[in-house]
């Protein structure tokens, strides 16, 4: 069973994808929870992958009768905040930065939009840092009173194992990095793929 921060039965979930999201998605509606999908990934690269990994979150959360946010592309501005830390190996100051964004993006929408609590699909993958996520998801809500931040590990609980039979009921585009260019290229550099 599953405690919501202040009993709150709804959650605005930053989500990355929707293998990330899958497992996550249908753990909060088995506990009476309704997430509703924010997704905010300016970082993703190129545009059509981005595109891709939109359309196949849509795909599921209409599946669910879910409501979905598109938080729209902005991969300029993504860029601008990350000057400086291209050379930044994963889980380093880039990544910290990125959760940044995209959280204090997704906890203003909260605040706009009333929800209570924010949490995100990011703390399910094994190749982030959850300090990351956290310190980073506590000071996107610094901001707002309103909001809390949901500090899950979205890793336990038979999540993965579930995860990876919603990708295969449904057939999910599975992708092998993160989306950020630069830790792609990293990667490709390297000759080893990343795993979300």
């Amino acid at each position: 069973m599953i405690q919501v921060p202040g009993g709150e039965t709804s959650v605005l979930l930053h989500t990355c994808c929707a293998p990330c999201s899958s497992a996550i998605v249908e753990c909060l509606m088995k506990n009476g929870v309704t997430p509703v999908i924010f997704y905010c990934n300016p970082n993703i690269y190129p545009e059509k992958e981005y595109m891709i990994r939109k359309e196949e979150c849509s795909r599921y959360a209409r599946s669910l009768g879910l409501e979905i946010v598109d938080a729209d592309y902005d991969h300029g501005t993504w860029l601008s905040a990350m000057k400086g830390l291209e050379n930044e190996p994963e889980r380093g100051a880039r990544c910290l930065n990125c959760f940044r964004l995209r959280l204090g993006r997704t906890a203003r929408y909260a605040h706009e939009h009333g929800f209570r609590v924010i949490t995100t699909t990011l703390a399910s993958s094994r190749w982030k840092s959850l300090d990351q996520i956290n310190m980073a998801g506590r000071e996107a809500v610094s901001a707002y009173p309103d909001v809390s931040w949901w500090d899950m590990n979205w890793r336990k609980g038979g999540l993965q194992e579930r995860r990876l039979q919603i990708i295969r009921e449904y057939g999910f585009y599975n992708q092998q990095y993160c989306g950020c260019e630069f830790s792609f290229r990293q990667d490709a550099a390297q000759d080893r793929p990343e795993r979300i």
